[in-house]
């Protein structure tokens, strides 16, 4: 019978199967915390002019075609540690511009990548994405002109053309291509790329390597459909970056890579250091309650008894109220009655006179009580009350000790 109430009252579980468990869920919930906290850097956008979007304005398709012709995938730049690395300043960086962009994230941009050559493709279309088509895209109608040129002012000194182009083709290095609908075009007189005289979809700016594709229909994924067109994009891609196959794209203008918070602080230098060092402390503040050094200490009474007790909490109120300062005539007037009453003073006594006669009872000192009993009426601050109180107090014991 006792060996089975033994058996039955042992602990489910070892003690080392808790600390494992306890371990695996806390390495769960850091790891669920990082993946929450960095998921939206890495969540590919769905649709629009950015270089994951495999819509019609996207330029996926032109990321994948660089792959398949350099034999890797050209990076993507997701935060300015990536813009502003010695490996980035060797590579032509393009940065696709959507309406609905951060005008701010475009200047940082071009402030970054100074003197270094880069690529800004400025937006066209409106579109809005399909129903059941994830990462489809319809297209609406053209951007208005006041929107593209808000764009193109930000980078140059310069609006887009009116009126339509004179030619039917566009020549890319030798290829001739066919001219989008709609074009867009800017007036240059040296332009890099031409669609007749004077009219350019491919200029440089006169102080930066900065080059502006004005109609993003050459290189974007429906660009890329006509055969034309895709060897087309790659000349005009080997044209201008510096080495062979080294293009990056801009992944910060989209706002991949910028959304800071308060998770990431706590996480990435400099807090880091400070994260760490709670997490210290908090398990050595477990690791120090898993043991219990001597018996537990006994809560004590909130009031507690006696005489004593009664005068603390007295005293307390009296100086949390701000009057203790003001006690000291009150002391000695009580002080006067307590030592009349001890020495036996005659009936009837008050004020100067019973100052007198307790004075008479001092054979030592002339007006001994009325001096101390002055200078605890007039003590104005706690140090000098509580030095004449002491001094009266010794002077009543001293003249009940002779009495007796």
């Amino acid at each position: 019978m006792s060996a089975e109430t033994t058996e039955t009252a042992e602990a489910p579980f070892s003690r080392r199967t808790l600390f494992w468990g306890i371990f695996a869920s806390l390495l769960a919930a850091a790891g669920f915390f990082l993946l929450s906290t960095y998921a939206p850097d890495f969540r590919q956008p769905e649709g629009g002019a950015t270089p994951l979007s495999k819509g019609g304005t996207g330029y996926a398709g032109l990321v994948e075609w660089l792959k398949l012709t350099n034999g890797q995938a050209p990076p993507m730049a997701r935060g300015e540690k990536d813009l502003e690395s010695p490996l980035a300043s060797t590579f032509l960086l393009i940065v696709t511009i959507a309406p609905g962009s951060d005008p701010t994230a475009l200047q940082r941009i071009a402030k970054l990548r100074s003197g270094k050559d880069t690529l800004f493709v400025l937006p066209k279309w409106v579109t809005f994405p399909q129903a059941g088509h994830d990462g489809w895209e319809t297209k609406v109608e053209r951007l208005p002109s006041t929107v593209v040129n808000d764009w193109l002012g930000r980078l140059a000194k310069a609006k887009l053309g009116e009126g339509k182009p004179t030619v039917d083709h566009i020549d890319v290095e030798g290829r001739k291509i066919g001219v989008p609908d709609e074009l867009q075009w800017v007036a240059d007189d040296h332009p890099l790329i031409a669609v007749g005289d004077g009219r350019a979809v491919l200029t440089e700016l006169d102080n930066e390597p900065f080059y502006i594709l004005t109609d993003p229909d050459l290189i974007n994924n429906a660009a890329l459909k006509d055969p034309q067109k895709a060897a087309a994009a790659l000349d005009m891609i080997a044209m201008l970056e510096p080495a062979k196959g080294a293009v990056m794209f801009d992944l910060t203008l989209h706002g991949i890579g910028q959304n800071y918070d308060l998770a990431k602080l706590l996480v990435e230098p400099p807090f880091l250091a400070l994260t760490l060092s709670v997490l210290a402390a908090a398990a050595l503040a477990f690791l120090h309650g898993l043991g219990r050094f001597g018996p537990p200490r006994t809560e004590g009474r909130a009031i507690a008894f006696g005489k004593r007790a009664l005068v603390d909490t007295t005293a307390m109120l009296l100086k949390r109220a701000g009057r203790l300062e003001g006690l000291g005539d009150r002391y000695a007037a009580l002080m006067r009655q307590r030592a009349a009453a001890l020495l036996g003073a005659p009936h009837g006594l008050q004020g100067e006179a019973l100052d007198r006669w307790l004075d008479s009872r001092d054979k030592g000192e002339a007006q001994g009580f009325t001096a101390r009993f002055k200078a605890a009426n007039d003590s104005n601050s706690l140090a000098a009350m509580h030095e004449a109180a002491e001094k009266l107090h010794d002077w009543t014991a001293r003249r009940l000790g002779e009495r007796r």
